[in-house]
């Protein structure tokens, strides 16, 4: 049966070969205006690993784009990111300003990560909350390498200690928001060096379940912090209530938009 209306089946050739135009294919639109920023802008990460496995071309297009992101999750990837995958992700970027690595817990450890902080000097906030198999080496890294730092997530990183946090006062002139949850190893002389160090930046802070903290904390914070907004001392079982009390008072937390934990 003849389609109605002159019109072709799916798929079927026109007569009219020699005057028909070519299909444009994708990869031959522009790169730079069109590909990069509308198309694979909005493709995601996981299927962005498919993808680059289709042709060279489309991998050289995906390593083109990939080098040029900004912020990088890799839970935007999977709950579990393989070693090699995250390596072929990171490869060639140096522009990152956003990293996230929470899901690479695991087993990401200081190789993994110091070739991406040395490549990457402009990163403003990272998180490497719950990654266990990183050292104090990382944090130097980090500290050396990314002098505009402003947020970094550290939360149930046992590895972190005094000499670790001393190091990041130190380097991070940057810092505004810190999570310590957890960091069992911290004790008030280190916590009291970070307020001196970088007190009147600091304006996020989160020293939950530390039972190594205690009043001398609280003390320096209200001496050094003026812009403290958030302060998360859930758990810190030696901090006791008056020294909040007083805290509190000498710094007005009562306004709206201070929270207090």
């Amino acid at each position: 049966m003849e389609p109605s209306g002159g019109e072709q089946e799916p798929g079927a050739v026109s007569q009219d070969t020699d005057t028909a135009c070519p299909r444009p294919r994708l990869l031959d639109l522009p790169w730079e205006d069109v590909l990069l920023p509308h198309i694979l802008s909005r493709i995601p990460l996981r299927q962005l690993l498919h993808l680059q496995r289709v042709s060279k071309a489309f991998l050289a297009l995906v390593q083109l784009h990939l080098a040029r992101l900004r912020s990088f999750d890799s839970a935007q990837v999977g709950p579990q990111v393989p070693r090699a995958a995250l390596s072929r992700l990171l490869r060639d970027s140096e522009g990152l300003q956003e990293l996230c690595l929470e899901s690479c817990r695991d087993w990401l450890s200081d190789e993994d990560l110091e070739p991406v902080l040395s490549r990457n000097p402009g990163l403003r906030r990272v998180g490497l909350a719950g990654c266990g198999r990183l050292s104090r080496r990382a944090l130097v890294t980090l500290s050396l390498s990314c002098a505009q730092l402003r947020c970094l997530s550290l939360a149930h990183c046992d590895w972190v200690d005094g000499l670790a946090l001393r190091g990041l006062a130190d380097r991070c002139p940057c810092l505004e928001a810190l999570d310590l949850t957890a960091c069992r190893q911290l004790r008030d002389t280190a916590v009291s060096y970070l307020a001196q160090r970088r007190g009147a930046q600091l304006r996020s802070l989160s020293l939950a379940v530390n039972a190594n903290v205690g009043d001398a904390t609280v003390q320096e914070l209200a001496r050094c912090c003026p812009q403290l907004e958030h302060l998360d001392l859930t758990g810190c079982l030696r901090v006791r209530s008056d020294a909040i009390r007083c805290w509190a008072q000498g710094l007005g937390l009562g306004g709206q938009n201070r929270e207090f934990y």
